[in-house]
């Protein structure tokens, strides 16, 4: 400002020097000089100023800041590398899992746990027993190891016993080939190797009762064009016709065969009605031999009915002698919230009695179906809702109305030799329908009747009378 002001007054003081005498004139001169002076004093306060100069202490506090930065990112690079090197640990609502930074090892914790009540409904006989059960009550553990080896441990601590209903290693070293060794599900009947939490009723339909349940034994498995065709061939220990909740074993040990062929050819489509259209066939051949038996229980499998009661059995000394093969043509169809589910199977052993030899035929099918009136879409494999369940906002979560019908039919020639019509019934028939409530992806509730009409087996405990049943389940799955 005082350099600004003197250069201004200046030209004034030098027009106003025309009268004044040399004296003002040298003044002039003077204050020239010390205007200079100071031009010089701020251009070099300028420069010391100027952007990109800093005193010292701020040079010093920058640098300070450059220091905490850097020890800032090499924290967060460590943090980084251990991060990569150490464990994974989550739990969610498909379970509680574990695995190595390099996910060479991965562990899985899921849970099953099924409360059930029975109810009978009689005229005057005692039929069945009511009340609650503990139906299923399973830690399954699962995992792979170095990335191509799955296993499977499930013990079972539901009914009556304690069992070990899986335990198995799958080798997967593609999808379109892979190899199972263990206890696991014989790959034949369709409903049979839905998953347990996912069936639509609290049993299984009586189809199951012809076909195998778990067995021991070496599979080779995969899925072909991304899933539309799906193949499995076993040798099993083989068993008679799956009864009740057990597992049965072949009293001689004679190995069966065992497979299963399974189409989806508009899986993978744009044909949106189509998709979830499958058919397949599955089966399985084995040879008995009576001789070999020394138990001295003979062959007795039976067949039960919705509610778990024995309504065909063979005689006492009845034996498996010769083949034994097993047919199961089987479908499904899902398309939204509609779900159809459609079996047949025809079980054909040869048996022995003393000295007296048949070979029986005994066949079942049924038809299921349901329909989510929360329209939801239905799956082989589930439903999850929508809207889970959540009173204070007004979500339901989703419901399904059920309905099955299903028959067995055993071969004439097992009665009187092989069987008693007077215990055991010919003919089985039954009805069901229900309504499932799912809560949310691991919570469920079920309800649902079923009626099951016999043909002969009049003096029988079972068979005596129709049997009618109401079932409740709660169920939790995770």
């Amino acid at each position: 400002a005082v350099v600004a002001g003197l250069q201004f007054a200046l030209p004034l003081v030098a027009a106003d020097g025309l009268t004044t005498n040399d004296t003002e004139a040298a003044e002039i001169a003077a204050l020239k000089k010390e205007v200079q002076a100071l031009e010089q004093k701020v251009e070099t306060l300028e420069q010391q100023h100027a952007p990109g100069q800093q005193t010292p202490q701020v040079q010093d506090l920058d640098q300070k800041i450059r220091i905490l930065e850097r020890e800032r990112e090499l924290d967060q690079e460590a943090a980084v590398t251990a991060a990569k090197s150490a464990p994974k640990i989550s739990l969610g609502a498909n379970g509680f899992s574990f695995s190595s930074a390099d996910s060479n090892f991965v562990g899985t914790l899921h849970g099953l746990v099924q409360l059930d009540s029975r109810s009978f409904a009689t005229d005057g006989k005692l039929v069945g027993n009511d009340g609650f059960l503990l139906r299923r009550a399973r830690p399954i553990f699962t995992g792979t190891v170095f990335h191509d080896f799955d296993f499977n441990f499930t013990p079972d601590f539901g009914g009556s016993a304690v069992q070990i209903l899986d335990a198995y290693i799958n080798y997967h070293f593609r999808p379109e080939l892979q190899v199972e060794a263990g206890k696991f599900k014989s790959p034949v009947g369709l409903e049979q190797l839905q998953s347990d939490p996912v069936t639509s009723f609290n049993e299984r339909s009586m189809v199951t009762d012809l076909v195998p349940n778990r067995d021991l034994g070496v599979e080779l498995h995969g899925d072909l064009f991304g899933g539309a065709l799906s193949y499995a061939a076993g040798i099993f220990d083989g068993s008679p016709d799956y009864s009740g909740t057990t597992v049965n074993v072949d009293y001689d040990n004679n190995t069966a065969f065992e497979g299963r062929i399974f189409a989806q050819p508009w899986k993978n489509s744009g044909v949106t009605a189509l998709q979830g259209l499958g058919f397949g066939l599955g089966g399985s051949y084995e040879v008995d031999r009576a001789g070999t038996n020394t138990s001295g229980t003979g062959l007795t499998g039976g067949y039960t009915t919705d509610g778990q009661q024995k309504f065909f059995s063979y005689s006492s000394g009845v034996n498996a002698n010769g083949t034994h093969w097993r047919l199961s043509p089987q479908a499904y169809y899902y398309y939204g919230p509609l779900s159809l589910l459609a079996e047949y199977a025809v079980s054909d052993q040869s048996v022995t009695k003393k000295t007296a030899t048949a070979d029986l035929q005994n066949t079942a099918w049924e038809v299921s179906g349901g329909w989510i009136l929360t329209g939801e879409s239905a799956s082989y494999n589930g439903i999850t809702p929508k809207h889970p369940f959540d009173f204070r906002k007004n979500q339901w979560g989703a419901w399904q109305i059920v309905a099955r019908y299903a028959s067995v039919d055993v071969d004439k020639n097992a009665f009187p030799t092989f069987a008693s019509l007077s215990t055991s019934a010919s003919a089985a028939h039954a009805w069901s329908a229900g309504i499932n409530w799912y809560l949310n992806k691991n919570f469920r509730v079920n309800a649902s009747f079923s009626h099951t009409q016999f043909v002969d087996g009049k003096s029988g405990p079972v068979t005596g009378q129709p049997e009618n049943v109401l079932f409740t389940r709660l169920q939790l799955a995770f």
